[in-house]
């Protein structure tokens, strides 16, 4: 089980998403978003509507046909292998999935930190440390 943890810097949240989206759903993959903050939901559908002119990113805040479900709680109910954790608070249940991302900004950063911790060394779990440094995503750990 791999975890991404993203330490957000210069571009937006719901532009690091829809790349990371758009990968997932290349490979045939779906992926939950889980926030539980309502309004950074909202904003995250809306961003995804935005994000890239070239490709349409399929999605919706209900529903179990949705290749990306926007959520409350990490319930896979669009049968997702994939789960990006949005709003910095980590959750066990992430370890359910094949693969997660939690994504964490200066706000959320000892919260993010935390989760890193506990998950280190962890049996079975991978994960990785991306911080962006001058536009470009970086492994650091």
């Amino acid at each position: 089980m791999q975890v991404d943890f993203y330490q957000l810097g210069r571009d937006p949240l719901a532009s690091v998403l829809a790349s990371i989206a758009t990968r997932v759903l290349a490979g045939g993959g779906r992926l939950l978003v889980v926030t539980g903050d309502e309004e950074q939901a909202k904003a995250i559908d809306e961003g995804l509507w935005t994000a890239s002119i070239e490709s349409f990113l399929p999605h919706g805040l209900i529903g179990a046909d949705q290749p990306i479900l926007i959520s409350a709680t990490p319930d896979p109910v669009n049968a997702a292998r994939n789960v990006a954790i949005v709003d910095g608070v980590w959750r066990e249940e992430a370890l359910g999935f094949e693969r997660a991302f939690h994504f964490f900004d200066d706000s959320s950063i000892d919260a993010g930190r935390t989760a890193w911790r506990g998950l280190k060394g962890r049996e079975g779990v991978e994960p990785r440390y991306w911080r962006q440094e001058d536009g470009r995503w970086t492994k650091v750990a």
